[in-house]
C-alpha cells in the first residue's frame, strides 16, 4: 500500500476547503501583482492553526477536570488540571500544531495511575485558548511559563509530555533549563524551515516569498528556525529522553525522531508501525512505554536502542 507524502496529505486537506481554495488563488495572484502584501498574508496564514478549531473541542470536561485560563502574550493559555487535591509530581501534556487538549487524554489517565498528577495545556489560538496566531518560538515561550508559574505555586514538574510542533518546542525549552526531570517527544519534526517549505508548495508560493516569510517570523520573534534544530537543542539538553516516532508517520518523519535521538546524550528511540502521525496518542504500547519512562520511579536514562 502507497502512502500519500505529506505534502500529497496536506494538499489535499487545503483542497477540500473552498475557503482556503480561494484563498490559494488570491495568494498567488497577489503574489504576482504585490509581492509585499503577499508576504503579509502567507505570515498570517501560516501563523493560523489549522484545522480551525471546532465547536466539539470546547465540550463539557466533566467534574473531574478543572480549567484555567491563563492570560499570555497577547492570547491566553487553557490548563486542564485534576479536580482532586493535588498528589504527586507534575506531567504536563502538550497536544501538537492545530491539536487541541484532549487528544492527550489517553496518556493523561496512563500517567495518572503512576502516581502523576497530569496537566493538559492547550497552547494560543488552539482548542479553548483565546488567540488568532501563534508558532513554534511562541509555543516553546508558552511551555517555560507554564512551567514556570507551577513551579512557583510549588509543582515540582516531573515530566513533560509533548507531540508534534510541541515536541521541538519542549526540546528547545529544555535545552535552556527547562525544570524537568523526564522529556518525552512524540512525533518530533527536526525541521521548521521543512513546515515552510511544506506551506509555500501547497500554496504554489515562490522561494522568494517563502524566504521573507521566515525572516519575517524570525525577526518578529527574535529567534532563527535553525536555533530549534535538533543539532543546536540536542547536545544542551540533559535530561534523561524518550522518543517515539512512526515509521509510516507522513507529517513528520521518521528520520526526524532518529535526528533528535542521534543528538540528545542518552535518548532512546521507541519506534512503531503502523500508527502514523496521531494514533500513537492512544496505542497501548506507546502508553506503556511512556508510563515506563516517565513514572516517578523510573530508573531508565535512556540508551539508543530503537
Amino acid at each position: 500500500m502507497t502512502h500519500p507524502t505529506a505534502l500529497q496529505a496536506t494538499g489535499t486537506y487545503y483542497q477540500q476547503s473552498p475557503g482556503l481554495r480561494l484563498f490559494r488563488w488570491l495568494l498567488g495572484t497577489t503574489e504576482r501583482l504585490w509581492p509585499t502584501l503577499a508576504v503579509r498574508w502567507a505570515y498570517r496564514l501560516f501563523g493560523t492553526p489549522l484545522p480551525l478549531r471546532r465547536p466539539g473541542r470546547r465540550a463539557d470536561w466533566g467534574a473531574d477536570w478543572r480549567l484555567e485560563r491563563w492570560p499570555f502574550e497577547d492570547a491566553e493559555i487553557t490548563l486542564y488540571t485534576p479536580s482532586a487535591p493535588a498528589t504527586g509530581p507534575t506531567a504536563l501534556l502538550l497536544h501538537g500544531w492545530g491539536g487541541h487538549a484532549r487528544q492527550m487524554l489517553a496518556l493523561a489517565d496512563t500517567l495518572a495511575a503512576q502516581g502523576l498528577r497530569p496537566v493538559l495545556v492547550e497552547m494560543p489560538a488552539h482548542g479553548r485558548s483565546r488567540g488568532r496566531m501563534s508558532n513554534l518560538p511562541q509555543f516553546s515561550r508558552a511551555l517555560e511559563y507554564v512551567a514556570e508559574r507551577l513551579r512557583a505555586n510549588g509543582q515540582v514538574l516531573h515530566a513533560v509530555v509533548a507531540h508534534s510542533l510541541t515536541a521541538n518546542a519542549a526540546a528547545h525549552a529544555a535545552s535552556r533549563g527547562l525544570a524537568a526531570q523526564r522529556l518525552v517527544l512524540l512525533a518530533p519534526p527536526a525541521s521548521p524551515y521543512e513546515y515552510t517549505r511544506l506551506f509555500a508548495q501547497v500554496f504554489g508560493l515562490s522561494e522568494r516569498t517563502r524566504a521573507a516569510m521566515q525572516q519575517r517570523i524570525e525577526a518578529r520573534e527574535g529567534i532563527l528556525m535553525r536555533q530549534f534544530e535538533p543539532a543546536a537543542v540536542g547536545p544542551r539538553v540533559a535530561v534523561p529522553t524518550l522518543v517515539v516516532h512512526d515509521r509510516s508517520d507522513r507529517i513528520n518523519r521518521f528520520a526526524d525522531g532518529e535526528a533528535y535521538r542521534d543528538a540528545i546524550a542518552g535518548a532512546r528511540l521507541v519506534a512503531t508501525e503502523g500508527l502514523g502521525h496521531r494514533k500513537i496518542l492512544q496505542a497501548p504500547e506507546v502508553l506503556q512505554a511512556v508510563a515506563a519512562f516517565a513514572r516517578p520511579d523510573s530508573g531508565q536514562h535512556g540508551g539508543k536502542t530503537a
